[in-house]
């Protein structure tokens, strides 16, 4: 036997009850959320997910989760216009919602809306990826915001979100939830435009403030998605080409441990299946009408 350990293995207790197949989530927050989201849908799992596209801050998550759960409908008052852009959109949302019209900005966000909170009433697990404790406070409106859009820099202010903050905006969207199940990530992607020092505060931040919440809630988890990036696949190979985002293998590797953390061993088989399933029907013939060579001497 080798007595060599050539890298930091994390290895996450699995949830006190896992889920089965028949699970319904809702994937929420940063882009890692998409990651673990669309793995989840491939797997045949029922999830809804980033309603209002990607949000970042816990600020931002917090106000989504409070409207889904209350579906009051975007209106005129809610939308801006980004110059730079050249398009509609809100403070709700990511650019990927802009419109060249309001009232395409307002069909689009309504129609997601809607849909998110119907799935939202009955969903059982809600997966909230943490991404980073800066937030941009708007001067006209006192209000954070989920996405600039692009709107000059001179009409915000950036703040960190204490710890305190970060725990009574999550603890405010728990207690209003109380029948679902929340798991908090953080997300591995590092925010290098608020520097390396910055960036660590800020996982810091949100780190602390997850702490205390499965402190709190009995019904509050976490997944250390952090922690297997930056301990287990700290080599740069598990990096994409900008250096700060998981390569596919990384975020595949982190799915997999996701999905024995939170479902029970049946469903992560059934997941497995379904992933091959959907995995071979992208793979399609390069022929309308192919050869078959079954019969040919």
């Amino acid at each position: 036997m080798n007595p060599l350990k050539l890298h930091t293995e994390v290895e996450p207790a699995p949830l006190a009850k896992r889920f089965d197949s028949t699970a319904k989530f809702l994937a929420i927050g940063s882009c890692f959320a998409d990651e673990i989201g669309d793995r989840l849908s491939q797997s045949g799992i029922d999830v809804t997910l980033n309603p209002f596209g990607t949000l970042y801050n816990p600020a931002s998550i917090a106000a989504a989760v409070s409207r889904l759960a209350e579906p009051v409908p975007f209106s005129a008052d809610d939308v801006i216009y980004s110059q730079p852009l050249g398009r509609y959109n809100s403070f709700w949302h990511h650019t990927k919602f802009s419109s060249p019209t309001p009232e395409g900005f307002l069909t689009g966000a309504n129609a997601s809306l809607a849909s998110a909170a119907d799935s939202f009433s009955y969903s059982d697990v809600c997966l909230v990826t943490l991404g980073t404790a800066w937030v941009f406070r708007h001067l006209a409106t006192g209000r954070i915001v989920a996405n600039c859009n692009k709107v000059p820099a001179k009409e915000f202010r950036r703040e960190r979100l204490t710890v305190e903050e970060t725990v009574r905006l999550l603890s405010g969207m728990i207690e209003a939830n109380p029948g679902k199940e929340w798991i908090f990530t953080v997300s591995p992607i590092r925010h290098l435009a608020d520097g390396a020092y910055g960036n660590s505060l800020s996982k810091a931040t949100l780190l602390l403030a997850t702490e205390q919440l499965v402190k709190d809630y009995t019904n509050a988890h976490y997944f250390p998605a952090f922690e297997i990036m930056m301990d287990e696949l700290r080599d740069y190979r598990f990096y994409a080409d900008n250096m700060t985002h998981p390569s596919s293998q990384a975020a595949e590797l982190i799915f997999f441990r996701f999905m024995e953390y939170a479902f029970c061993p049946e469903a992560v088989e059934a997941a497995a299946r379904a992933r091959k399933e959907y995995r071979r029907k992208l793979h399609r013939p390069l022929l309308d009408n192919p050869v078959s060579f079954d019969n040919l001497a």
